[in-house]
């Protein structure tokens, strides 16, 4: 039994491997990015740029996933993001910042200058 799993799993890396992405940046949380998105609207397609703090990530191969929080007109918007998707055509890190946590689910209640975080220079 512990066979057939083995090899079911080695059958679905071969597969997932031909769907990473090799350009992806080292990207971690509390970074900020841009996301270049391609939107489709009726029949035609479009580059979207998004940007904002990634304030979670979910490290799953494939379904790699992060969380980018924004402000736009005093209402925060977040969006989780599947790093490998085809949609998604760059993605750009402007500024890394120093965290001490793997989530900051805290910049939530948090407005203003309280969101700032303190920059990381490389």
């Amino acid at each position: 039994m512990d066979f057939t799993v083995q090899k079911k799993s080695n059958i679905i890396s071969q597969i997932e491997k031909n769907f990473f992405k090799q350009n992806i940046p080292n990207i971690n949380v509390g970074d900020s990015v841009k996301i270049g998105l391609i939107i489709q609207e009726g029949n035609k397609e479009r580059t979207q740029i998004s940007d904002g703090v990634i304030i979670s990530k979910n490290n799953a191969h494939l379904n790699t996933t992060i969380t980018v929080r924004k402000v736009l007109q005093n209402i925060g918007v977040e969006k989780v993001y599947l790093i490998h998707s085809p949609r998604i055509i760059s993605i750009e890190v402007t500024r890394k910042s120093k965290v001490r946590r793997a989530k900051l689910y805290y910049l939530r209640q948090r407005s203003g200058k309280a969101t700032r975080l303190k920059q990381k220079f490389i």
